[in-house]
């Protein structure tokens, strides 16, 4: 590095700075140190670098670096009302800051935001790192940012983006639903089944419905119920209730807590005592729910770690291979959903489901 520092006529730091793709350096800068840089056949030592990495993070001195926090929902609140997207949120800036970066925060459907405005605003505040989040517009980013993802390194948390396709993190929603059914047969259960909105499942392409459909295979061919599309409640009563007098399920897996409570009650069953409930997202403030725990912060903290990873790289624009990061979940839980053959007295009705 002293050499490199030298023949470029700048000092050490600067030199450490341009390899790190700082943009404390200018652009200018930056690319001739690291062309000059690769020419001289440098290459970072990976133990040295790892504790310089350790060095820099236990300093209390502040921020090294801000990177950006980009909305992708139609709700310009979404970061604080939104439980999911919040979550990712929370994960986001716990990962961030204990790495020393802040963030800025935009919202994509501002009107008086495009890709070209967004670029330069980005560029002047030294920002070219972003995370996207809430992007649940059939994962597919606005149009007029499409001159932004060339200028900076970006992952998605939550689903995979298309026009464009970027690097993305989320939990693996296939295993999450296998994952479910194992559970619940293990309580006794039969014939679960699956009763999710189609926009939902297409926006995971398909992860959740194909995860059932996997785990169906596992049982007896008469205990294969297709799942249910729910579209709205009161005006899917008649078919709700048709499917369910020709399949009997015995548990109703489904992300659509408020709903489905609705329907179970106007046919009539009690929960847990004749139908078992599980929400595939677990919701801390309704823990009566067996639930699957998602871990959606973590899908957070996951994505600022790729994103280091793509600065410290300098991978800007958009992917030829894009990286996908699956997040693992975990069963919680609930009264919702108890061992087949319990006497009724013990499985009371959770205050939960009496919404």
């Amino acid at each position: 590095m002293a050499m490199i520092a030298d023949v470029a006529g700048v000092s050490k730091n600067t030199v450490s700075l341009a390899l790190r793709g700082d943009t404390r350096i200018p652009a200018v800068t930056r690319k001739r140190i690291q062309a000059l840089a690769e020419e001289m056949g440098y290459r970072k030592n990976p133990v040295v670098a790892q504790l310089m990495s350790e060095l820099r993070r236990s300093r209390k001195t502040g921020f090294q670096r801000t990177l950006a926090l980009l909305n992708g929902h139609r709700n310009p609140d979404a970061f604080s009302t939104h439980p999911t997207i919040r979550a990712w949120v929370a994960g986001c800036e716990r990962r961030g800051h204990s790495q020393g970066f802040t963030f800025d925060r935009f919202w994509l459907h501002d009107p008086e935001l495009n890709g070209v405005r967004l670029a330069r605003i980005l560029h002047a505040r030294g920002i070219d790192g972003a995370i996207v989040l809430g992007a649940f517009l059939d994962s597919r980013l606005p149009e007029r940012f499409g001159a932004l993802w060339e200028k900076i390194a970006c992952v998605v948390a939550g689903v995979r983006t298309h026009q464009p396709t970027l690097s993305f993190c989320c939990v693996d929603h296939h295993a999450l639903v296998m994952e479910a059914v194992r559970q619940v047969c293990l309580l006794g259960y039969r014939r679960p089944a699956l009763v999710l909105s189609e926009v939902v499942d297409r926006l995971v392409e398909g992860r959740f419905s194909a995860g059932m459909w996997v785990s169906q295979q596992a049982l007896p061919a008469s205990d294969r119920i297709p799942s249910f599309a729910l579209v709205g409640t009161d005006e899917r009563f008649p078919e709700f209730r048709l499917w369910y007098q020709r399949y009997r399920p015995d548990i109703l897996l489904t992300l659509h807590r408020h709903e489905i409570v609705r329907l179970v009650g106007r046919l009539g069953l009690e929960v847990p005592r004749d139908i078992g409930l599980v929400d595939l997202e677990h919701n801390p403030e309704q823990a009566d729910w067996a639930a699957m725990e998602q871990g959606n912060d973590l899908s957070g903290e996951t994505a600022v770690d790729m994103l280091i990873g793509m600065l410290h790289n300098h991978e800007v624009g958009v992917p030829r291979f894009p990286r996908a990061t699956l997040g693992s979940s975990y069963w919680v839980p609930g009264r919702t959903a108890v061992p087949q053959g319990e006497p009724a007295s013990r499985a009371k009705r959770p205050r939960a489901v009496k919404s």
